[in-house]
């Protein structure tokens, strides 16, 4: 019997953010066990915790979306190192993952994650992509993590997107971020598509800001702000881009605990 969390990241509200299911587990499971479970909470993000011994780490992590194992994962980590806060484990969280060593530690009253910057590069507007989304690009580039990263004219073109998911997932990336300046309180606005991998809207999308927080860093002239994601249930994201690294902070709250019968 497997204890789980559903724990709301990047809010802190119930029923906001973006919802993964956590599990923390005293033996390996099988990439087929995971995957199993992952498309049961059909959920964005099921992360997998493990107690590890060794000098850099002290827990592996593992994402799996309903559909794949992925390499990266913001809000499944918010939100693992918010269960371990739960269980009695103290910080900092170090985690060996398919990104290397990402750790996690409460400062300010949030979580902060300490992740890889993966800037973009520009590249030519794909074939397609402004159909697929019903929107001009501004400027295209393809992110370390494999995501293109758009800028849309303004706030209000990314929150009024509806983008035609059958074509856009024929458009090769992992996922596509949108993305503009902030009218009216946060610095920044994004959303973050990725039928491929199973996903047609991500909620709040952590490993996406790691490609937003170097483009932003460079056109506003700064290197901390506020994000939003501005999908149906939102959530908000503290940026700090400290050389090649991404700070990002946020807060998390658990909605529902159990047990799997399995």
């Amino acid at each position: 019997m497997h204890e789980y969390r559903v724990v709301d990241a990047f809010t802190d509200r119930p029923l906001y953010g973006n919802p993964a299911a956590v599990l923390v587990l005293d033996e390996p499971c099988s990439d087929s066990w995971a995957q199993g479970v992952a498309a049961e909470f059909n959920l964005s993000e099921t992360a997998f915790a493990r107690r590890v011994d060794g000098p850099d780490a002290d827990f592996e992590l593992r994402w799996f979306t309903p559909v794949t194992e992925v390499a990266l994962c913001g809000h499944a980590t918010l939100a693992t190192a918010h269960a371990l806060t739960e269980l009695g484990v103290a910080g900092p969280y170090r985690f060996t993952t398919r990104s290397g060593i990402l750790t996690v530690e409460q400062r300010d009253g949030k979580l902060w994650m300490d992740f890889p910057a993966r800037p973009a590069a520009e590249v030519k507007v794909p074939e397609g992509l402004a159909e697929a989304l019903g929107a001009e690009p501004l400027w295209v580039g393809r992110g370390g993590t494999d995501d293109l990263l758009v800028e849309l004219a303004d706030e209000a073109a990314v929150r009024s997107l509806a983008p035609d998911q059958v074509r856009l997932s024929g458009i090769r990336a992992r996922g596509v971020i949108v993305t503009a300046r902030g009218e009216d309180g946060p610095d920044i606005v994004s959303r973050f598509f990725a039928p491929s991998v199973g996903i047609a809207e991500d909620p709040v999308t952590g490993s996406a800001h790691t490609v937003l927080a170097p483009f932003w860093a460079e056109r506003l002239g700064r290197t901390e702000f506020l994000a939003h994601q501005a999908s149906r249930r939102g959530g908000d994201l503290h940026l700090r881009l400290a050389g090649d690294r991404v700070l990002i902070g946020g807060d998390a709250v658990t909605v529902a605990t159990g047990n799997l019968n399995l």
